[in-house]
């Protein structure tokens, strides 16, 4: 079921951003008076096709779902009548070619923006970022920060929640090596401190966090299962809803973390449990499924704890802005994310960042599966992410991309005329064989993180 759910946000994500992208290249096609032949989301045989009254374009939804395109009139790709020519793409000012190439990547950009936007309105509740641990080896502890003190901060923009301190904490050392945090001691004093590093330029996202060496105040969880999924360890070993862990290979456990702890430590080992029943104590052995997790394989259980909401309601609070601030605080998410998404790109390409990095469909599809499974504010957080790459990716200089096309048409304004169509057929080839390369090595990455 979990695969149904994933395929089919997959393809509603997709979908969403494909028209999302090539609806830019329509809307400014139109206004710059370009004929619009087909507006397809989707690539082969079509699915489905209809016109609208007083418009010539087909709209269509095809049959593979990695994509879609704007077919516009263009004397280049077929004969053009003398009536339709000044409606033809090649005919147009550069200036407006211009327009029109950028308006698809410009779409994406807008998109997430819209997308963060609506995320701060309806909010979402996190963990207070207030610290809980700290490592001896870590920034934080040597720049000064404690157990118990909160980050209200994070170069001076407010870190309401964990989720929110910790990636703008991760953001700025990854693109500075350093970010100034303000903290409140629990006696109530304010102060600043710098977390700095020499290392972060070499270092990949994931590693930042264990670099600032900074972990949430979080409150106890009893070792309580609470939902099991069908077929995962937990199931197949006997555990029910309600079942509490006392002892594991006859050593004792109080709270939720050690359990996950102990299931990630030994993937593809059996396990002696003792648990609390309903109808009194039971042995269960159980044996965590191996799982690749970057670069490590964890074992997985597939359960998940109880969770007393009344007990948890100090650790927690609701994160919300209204609709003005909320817009300042979207444009400055997307310049962020997008800033991070160039570096990142920049650092592949000169071999500083692993080209794990990338994400393929597979990849995407789980993504996609979790964060619909968990609440409409995660799935629109993932397509603001996913909108924000494509929207860099699509301005990145190869032929077969939109940036492909502006660096065409920089060279054209440069020389005051176009490049032969020679040059543009053999950087064209070109670009189509360096992005089926992309693809085939995003595809062996997401299926050496499954097969690992």
């Amino acid at each position: 079921m979990s695969a149904v759910i994933s395929l089919l946000s997959f393809v509603l994500a997709l979908g969403i951003l494909v028209t999302v992208h090539e609806f830019g290249h329509f809307w400014v096609a139109r206004r710059c008076g370009v004929k619009v032949l087909q507006f397809s989301v989707g690539f082969g045989k079509p699915l489905f096709k209809f016109k609208r009254k007083h418009d010539d374009t087909d709209y269509i939804i095809a049959a593979i779902p990695l994509g879609g395109y704007v077919k516009m009139l263009d004397e280049n790709n077929a004969v053009v009548s003398e009536a339709d020519k000044s409606k033809a793409f090649n005919n147009q000012s550069l200036l407006k070619r211009v327009l029109i190439v950028l308006a698809g990547p410009l779409a994406n950009f807008i998109f997430a923006f819209v997308m963060f936007w609506l995320i701060l309105m309806l909010g979402e509740e996190g963990l207070k970022p207030v610290v809980g641990e700290l490592n001896p080896k870590g920034l934080a502890i040597h720049a000064g920060v404690e157990v118990g003190d909160e980050i209200i901060e994070v170069n001076g923009r407010p870190s309401p929640i964990w989720r929110i301190a910790l990636g703008m904490m991760t953001t700025e050392v990854l693109d500075s090596g350093r970010a100034g945090i303000t903290l409140i001691k629990p006696g109530g004093q304010r102060i600043n401190v710098t977390l700095e590093s020499s290392e972060s330029g070499n270092l990949e996202v994931e590693d930042i966090s264990n670099l600032l060496g900074i972990e949430p105040q979080i409150p106890m969880i009893k070792p309580i299962i609470d939902h099991v999924v069908a077929g995962g360890a937990a199931d197949l070993a006997g555990l029910k809803k309600g079942d509490l862990i006392i002892a594991v290979d006859q050593v004792s456990i109080e709270t939720w973390s050690e359990w996950v702890a102990l299931v990630r430590a030994n993937a593809g080992k059996e396990l002696e449990l003792i648990v609390q029943t309903t109808t009194g104590q039971a042995r269960r052995f159980i044996t965590p499924t191996s799982v690749n997790s970057g670069d490590q394989i964890i074992g997985q259980i597939k359960a998940s704890a109880h969770v007393d909401k009344d007990e948890l309601s100090g650790f927690y609070q609701q994160y919300r802005l209204g609709p003005i601030q909320a817009l300042v605080e979207a444009s400055h998410q997307t310049i962020i994310y997008s800033t991070l998404t160039v570096k990142l790109i920049g650092r592949m390409l000169i071999g500083k960042a692993s080209v794990e990095n990338l994400s393929g469909p597979l990849s995407l599809a789980k993504y996609a599966g979790q964060t619909a499974s968990i609440g409409i504010v995660s799935f629109l957080k993932f397509l603001a992410f996913v909108s924000v790459s494509l929207g860099v990716m699509n301005l990145m200089p190869i032929p077969m991309l939109d940036g492909g096309h502006l660096f065409f048409f920089l060279v054209e304004g440069l020389k005051g005329k176009p490049m032969s169509e020679k040059s543009q057929a053999t950087l064209m080839r070109l670009g189509m064989v360096l992005l089926f390369s992309i693809m085939v090595l995003a595809l062996c990455i997401d299926l050496n993180r499954i097969l690992a």
